[in-house]
């Protein structure tokens, strides 16, 4: 590409990629069609080396019914298997649907993200829809991931090596300046290879404001994803572009949690509900395949779009433990993907699995960035005496979840510390496991702080409110009703405070209101009680509007001191902690 003709690319959209070596035609005799391979995978999370606990499984359904859990994940091992994936495959291209980064692991997370992106481009991402975590720290951060330079406060990490930023675009078409009124990145790109042009529209959730901190979304207006979609599929045909896909950070629950489940029975979609469903049936016909995410689920499924055509919605679970290979047929001369079938050979989800070869590359990146990382990272916190199950839990209540609230009472109980009664978490806030099997030389049962800061990794100060017992009691309503309706989050409560959920209730009712006590006596809708929570959930977060009503806020330690001074005073090699018995919130079914 010419300098004129790159500077004009640039303008409009355009991303040109070089060919694979001797992938000088598409077919043999110059056909006219030619399959694309689309790769894709989402909600990375910063996870480079594999992830721990059930957080680093993915599960996959047996013959008989059963479920066998599969070791997966890891940078090392997801760059070698797309690289292998691509051999044969002259027109291939790489996509992610949002959340690469933010809930990262400390190798991640301790240098605001710059390890992954640079493992992103090594691995050969060529485009990237925005997810809600990508706003964890601001839009000015969010810039510098895309176009690079040193962190402003902590500066460049290594001596003479200066954050070269993202080499693949970062869509984000539906978010846009409020006073503007423009794009805070690229809406679309357009990937094109010998003739071959494919649209991405890149969008994040409509609802990312109500679960990213106030401060990361300050001054932007997230748009509903059809509309932009639909909006920028008409551009795109304007320009002659009739291939597209669509990158969406928001998803859908497949009724199985294997990642080989067909949710195309007993018809297309049928095994699959969520937001996603929706979009897929209103997104236009422009649009040929849908990569989603946010939701963590794996699923390759069918979901016709408004005109009754059949279109793949995929997902590729999370943390980089499957990858999805969706073959994209296009027709030279109408410039269109062909949609007459999408299930030969159609898509289908990969696991990264660790038997294989490692990718060397990342292994020297991941050795690079640990050394720097080690003075902190390895730092024992506490003693578990088994796996204590957060984020791999399928109960509404969580051991992890428990040990979390506790500490955040004990950080904040004291009178001078905000004098909380009891404490909530939020279950998205919780990013892992604490696995008893070492990680590393630690030795097992032992903590690191590096292991903690997985769990908790936002460092959300901790916040202590005045909540009347009326107003505690609505937010437990919420909940399994408003926003969370159709999806509850459960809120993880502190020793202590015992309620009774029927599930076989609907809405607000679940939350049985004569049950709700705090050590044994009754909540007393009248009485004024100190609520302890982070500070995400105090502003309203997760739908949990009755949280902002709470009055004399006092703001206190992150929630990562609270998690790992409450592991340090209640755990020892001779005396390690025990997985609580998470038996504090009845559910009935």
């Amino acid at each position: 590409m010419s300098a004129a003709a790159a500077v004009l690319a640039a303008a409009i959209g355009v991303t040109a990629t070089a060919l694979p070596a001797g992938a000088e035609t598409a077919h043999p005799g110059g056909g006219r069609t030619v399959d694309v391979q689309l790769l894709s995978f989402n909600d990375f999370h910063g996870n480079l080396e594999p992830p721990q606990g059930s957080s680093g499984t993915v599960q996959e359904l047996e013959p008989d019914g059963s479920k066998k859990a599969i070791p997966a994940g890891g940078v090392e091992y997801l760059a070698q298997a797309l690289r292998t994936a691509r051999k044969g495959h002259p027109y291939s291209v790489t996509a992610a649907a949002g959340d690469l980064i933010g809930a990262s692991p400390l190798l991640s997370g301790l240098f605001h993200d710059e390890p992954t992106i640079a493992a992103m481009n090594k691995l050969g991402l060529d485009v990237t829809s925005v997810g809600n975590h990508e706003f964890d720290e601001g839009r000015a951060e969010l810039t510098r991931m895309q176009k690079g330079g040193c962190h402003p406060k902590d500066g460049c990490y290594e001596k003479g090596k200066k954050f070269a930023g993202a080499d693949f675009p970062y869509l984000a078409a539906n978010v846009t300046d409020e006073k503007t009124g423009k794009p805070l990145l690229k809406p679309y790109t357009v990937w094109q290879h010998k003739g071959v042009r494919i649209g991405f529209i890149g969008v994040t959730l409509k609802g990312t404001p109500d679960i990213v901190n106030a401060a990361g979304v300050k001054g932007l207006k997230f748009h509903d994803e059809v509309a932009t979609i639909n909006k920028y599929a008409k551009v795109l045909n304007r320009q002659g572009v009739k291939a597209i896909v669509a990158l969406i950070h928001e998803g859908g629950m497949p009724a199985s949690t294997a990642y080989n489940y067909n949710c195309d029975s007993p018809g297309p979609g049928d095994g699959i509900s969520g937001p996603i469903t929706e979009i897929a049936k209103h997104v236009t016909p422009q649009v040929d395949a849908l990569v989603t995410g946010h939701t963590h689920q794996s699923y390759t499924c069918t979901i016709p779009d408004p005109s009754g055509r059949p279109r793949t919605v995929t997902s590729a679970a999370s943390f980089g433990r499957l990858y999805t290979d969706t073959t994209l047929t296009y027709d030279r001369r109408t410039h269109d993907i062909v949609r007459t079938s999408v299930k030969a050979p159609g898509a289908v989800n990969h696991v990264v699995e660790r038997t294989g070869p490692k990718a060397v590359d990342m292994t020297s990146l991941i050795a690079r960035w640990n050394k720097l990382a080690a003075p902190v990272a390895n730092r024992p916190v506490g003693h578990i005496s088994a796996d204590i199950d957060g984020r791999g839990t399928e109960a509404p209540e969580a051991p992890l979840g428990d040990v979390i609230a506790d500490a955040q009472l004990e950080a904040t109980r004291a009178a001078d510390k905000g004098g909380a009664q009891l404490a909530l978490m939020n279950p998205g806030g919780i990013r892992s496991d604490l696995a008893y099997k070492a990680a590393g030389s630690e030795g097992d049962g032992v903590v690191t702080y590096g292991e903690a800061f997985t769990v908790q990794p936002f460092t959300n100060m901790m916040n202590v409110v005045d909540l009347t017992g009326s107003q505690l009691l609505t937010g437990l309503q919420q909940q399994v009703s408003g926003p969370n309706a159709a999806e509850p989050k459960i809120l993880q409560v502190s020793k202590g405070l015992t309620y009774t959920l029927d599930m076989t209730k609907s809405g607000a009712g679940r939350v049985v209101k004569d049950s709700l006590k705090l050590n044994g006596t009754p909540i007393d809708p009248a009485k004024t009680y100190r609520v302890a929570m982070n500070e995400f959930l105090a502003g309203g977060g997760d739908g949990f509007p009755a949280f902002k009503d709470g009055k004399n806020k006092y703001v206190g330690a992150s929630d990562l001191d609270a998690f790992t001074a409450y592991l340090t005073a209640h755990s020892s090699a001779s005396g390690p902690l025990d997985p609580p018995k998470a038996d504090r919130i009845t559910i009935v079914k």
